[in-house]
């Protein structure tokens, strides 16, 4: 029962951060109809961001909470500066293109900024350790289940930055902006609504929530290196596709899932395991329930 409880609370801190990059998949697909294939190197951008700032915001790196919190706010920016960039320049062009084009495009910057980051000057194709600011300790212990300090800064800060977006997608302009445009682009053009300035607004939300969950994944298993988000963003895209693509509790719900799937399979079957897992879900939503867990089938006439 003891290892049963830790791979729960195990599940639920990696579930979490699932969920904050899954929610950057919804929010970019319910706008835009677009799955964002960069979504995931914007991840690993966030804990490369982290790795660069950590040494100049305090040398050498003590572990701090106060630095931990600099570098977080920090990355966050940095990266949603990209998300407005990415968004601006590769995708806003082929806005009235067909699909394919704009597909194809988001794969396209995937592969640059994998690569562009690998080069020697910026970051290079070798995993680099990430700096400690967090001197991890068991905060509970009971019933011979453990839980660390770092377990409950990651899903503490996730649902928090969860409930936050939930905030301002539902009580704020701008998310009235974007429930607009991801119902009818035109018709919220007509109305008034801006909305280049709401679809910038979206990635840029989504690239923070992203480099949040870059910095929480490098301070837990503290490696970084250059493809360290394919393998993220496949998984968060598969947790978006299973709580329904384009529905944010969805999001939520289906990193959860991920997470214990994954931490579960590690724990009672193999570690081999732990990457089919995720397209092993994929295949079984699509075969048995295409709109996911929180999704509606959508009737279009042809």
């Amino acid at each position: 029962m003891a290892q049963f409880l830790q791979h729960l609370v195990n599940g639920l801190s990696l579930g979490s951060i699932y969920a904050l990059i899954a929610v950057g998949y919804s929010m970019v697909y319910g706008i835009l109809q677009l799955i964002n294939f960069a979504h995931g190197e914007v991840v690993m951008l966030g804990a490369v961001f982290g790795f660069w700032l950590a040494p100049k915001f305090m040398y050498p790196v003590e572990p701090s909470l106060g630095l931990f919190f600099a570098v977080l706010g920090a990355s966050m920016f940095l990266c949603g500066l990209l998300g407005f960039f990415i968004e601006r320049l590769a995708y806003r062009p082929l806005r009235k293109s067909p699909r394919i084009n704009c597909l194809i495009t988001a794969i396209g910057v995937s592969l640059f900024l994998q690569y562009f980051t690998q080069l020697e000057f910026i970051f290079g194709a070798i995993p680099q350790t990430y700096p400690e600011m967090i001197s991890q300790a068991t905060v509970f212990s009971f019933a011979g289940v453990d839980i660390s300090n770092l377990q409950l800064i990651v899903v503490g800060l996730s649902f928090s930055l969860m409930i936050i977006l939930q905030f301002v997608v539902y009580k704020t302009k701008l998310g009235l902006g974007m429930r607009a445009v991801s119902e009818n682009t035109e018709v919220a053009a007509l109305l008034g609504v801006p909305v280049n300035k709401v679809i910038s607004f979206t990635f840029i939300l989504g690239s923070m929530l992203a480099a949040a969950a870059g910095t929480f994944v490098a301070t837990m298993y503290p490696k970084v290196d250059a493809m360290m988000g394919t393998m993220l963003g496949m998984k968060a895209f598969v947790a978006a596709v299973l709580g329904g693509i384009g529905n944010l509790p969805g999001a939520v719900i289906g990193g959860l899932v991920m997470g214990l799937a994954e931490e579960f399979t590690v724990g009672y079957l193999s570690s081999s395991f732990r990457d089919a897992i995720a397209f092993a879900i994929l295949i079984l939503v699509l075969l048995f329930r295409p709109a996911g867990i929180l999704g509606k089938t959508k009737i279009e006439k042809v």
